[in-house]
Order: structure tokens, then C-alpha cells, then sequence
């Protein structure tokens, strides 16, 4: 028997990571195979993943299992992570960047050494993906798993 919630949850990974290539495409007229492996990005992979899981669950166990509750709190938290903590930490390794740059000549500890920017969601990124896994979830379910049972 096929594990509903898991995959539903990563195919709403896997498109949501596919895309992140197919608007830098769009966006920046260029190919970036790269884009695929990397955070941060529209929409947010990882919202993708917890919010379909999470929809899942409860489509599955009841919406008032533990379960669910479970689900619920850790997609509440890998949210709030992506839009608030990872970005901001994004933020601030943009600016260390640019300090790094300026300073480059005058500090010996600094070894070509730069730190990864791209981290975090806008809250936008984060809400496109919820949707994203949450649409998913319900096609799979509705379009799948209701004829394999």
C-alpha cells in the first residue's frame, strides 16, 4: 500500500523545487540546474512539504487526531522559520558579504569565503507554497488514492 502522506508530500517538494528553476528561467531568461538544490526561492519547498503532509494527515487520520495536531505544529513552525529566522540570517550575510568585499584588502582572516545569502521566504514564497502543497495533496487524493482503495 502506498504511503498517501509521503508522497504527496515530496512530489509537493519536487514541483516546488522544479519550479524555483522554471521562474529563474523566466525571470533571468537563463537555464540554472542549480536552482533545483538550493533554499530560499518562490515558492518555498519547504512549506510545500509540511503543509501537504500536514493536509494528508488529516485527510487521513481526522483533523482532530494527534497526529494532525502534530503535523500542524511542526508545518506552523517550518513556516514561521523560513519567513522570519532564515531570512533574516539571509539578510545578514548579504551585508557581511558586502562588508567582506570592501574590507578584503585590509583583513587577513577573510579567505574568499562567502556566506550563503539565499536562505529564507518573503511571506509570500511561504503562503505560494502552503498552497502549492495543499493543492497537491488534494489532487493526489482526489484524482489517486480514491480509486486505489
Amino acid at each position: 500500500m502506498i504511503n498517501f502522506a509521503l508522497v504527496s508530500a515530496f512530489t509537493s517538494w519536487f514541483i516546488a523545487q522544479f519550479l524555483k528553476v522554471v521562474f529563474f528561467l523566466v525571470s533571468h531568461k537563463k537555464l540554472d540546474f542549480k536552482r533545483f538544490f538550493q533554499s530560499g526561492g518562490m515558492p518555498s519547498s519547504h512549506s510545500a512539504l509540511t503543509a501537504s503532509l500536514t493536509l494528508s494527515v488529516g485527510i487521513m487520520d481526522g483533523f482532530n487526531s494527534n497526529a494532525f495536531a502534530i503535523a500542524l505544529a511542526l508545518t506552523v513552525i517550518v513556516m514561521y522559520d523560513a519567513a522570519g529566522v532564515r531570512r533574516a540570517a539571509g539578510q545578514q550575510a548579504r551585508v557581511i558579504n558586502k562588508l567582506t568585499e570592501t574590507w578584503e584588502n585590509n583583513l587577513d582572516f577573510i579567505q574568499d569565503k562567502q556566506l550563503k545569502e539565499f536562505l529564507g521566504h518573503t511571506p509570500v514564497e511561504v503562503i505560494a507554497g502552503a498552497i502549492l502543497g495543499c493543492v497537491i495533496s488534494l489532487i493526489y487524493y482526489y484524482t489517486i488514492y480514491m480509486y486505489i482503495i
